[in-house]
């Protein structure tokens, strides 16, 4: 067990030191969703939400999804390392120490699920400064942060996947805005069901990324904790694409 969590514990800091050194990855995955909060949030703090009681504001609506956002976008991005790390034989070198596999895998999305969660704090820091107001409910909060920590560990994952298969940063360039955009713009993210055509409210539902704001946005809003139901969908998600992701990460070092 020790072994494994020492493993675990060093590709999370070479993770942690690798985006350091190259902060594009930062400076996309954060700089955007702050212009968001800033542009949306003052370009509809008008706007009237009839799913808010009396006294909130969009900016106020807007918090919690922008910040959900953040973690979407770096997640999309996090398996662009190991594109590099396949090409230069890093990675299946890895793979050929006694080292556990899930264990390295473990370790790269611990290590990217902590970056995206400060950066979604931060996100939220602005949105403090900027006027919006949230509820800190103790109890509330720590489910709602699980949540996300599961959606970003869960979409991190698939970006490893997808980035093992594709073996192309242009490849990865593609993967990111077809799935960022469409998860966007069909989640409540930025505009709540009652506000959307029927056939997009029945598409957000089934979104993952709605799942998440939902249960972030009831925390920080309304001191409500996530529904146990919730919890399990993204627990079971983050799950599977963490197999999803193994399984990539083995077949392809065996090319290597």
């Amino acid at each position: 067990m020790s072994s494994a969590l020492d493993v675990v514990a060093a590709v999370a800091r070479r993770t942690w030191t690798v985006t350091w050194r190259r902060p594009v990855v930062l400076t996309f995955s954060l700089g955007q969703p702050l212009v968001w909060m800033l542009f949306f949030g003052f370009l509809f703090h008008r706007f009237p939400l009839v799913d808010l009681p009396a006294g909130f504001t969009y900016v106020d609506f807007l918090a919690p999804g922008v910040s959900a956002m953040t973690v979407l976008f770096g997640a999309s991005q996090a398996g662009i390392g190991w594109i590099r790390d396949l090409q230069t034989g890093f990675l299946p070198r890895m793979l050929n120490t006694p080292a556990s596999a899930g264990a390295i895998l473990a370790g790269k999305v611990l290590a990217d699920a902590v970056r995206l969660l400060l950066q979604a704090a931060a996100v939220l820091a602005l949105a403090l400064l900027v006027g919006a107001r949230v509820r800190f409910a103790p109890a509330a909060l720590v489910s709602g942060f699980l949540c996300l920590a599961l959606f970003a560990a869960a979409f991190s994952c698939l970006s490893c996947a997808v980035a093992l298969r594709a073996r192309a940063q242009e490849s990865m360039a593609t993967f990111v805005h077809l799935v960022n955009m469409p998860l966007l713009f069909t989640s409540t993210a930025l505009v709540p069901h009652r506000e959307m055509p029927g056939w997009l409210a029945a598409v957000a539902r089934v979104n993952p990324l709605t799942l998440t704001v939902e249960a972030w946005r009831g925390a920080l809003l309304f001191g409500r904790a996530p529904s146990p139901l919730a919890t399990g969908l993204l627990a079971l998600l983050a799950a599977a694409l963490y197999a999803l992701a193994l399984r990539q990460m083995r077949a392809a070092a065996s090319l290597y």
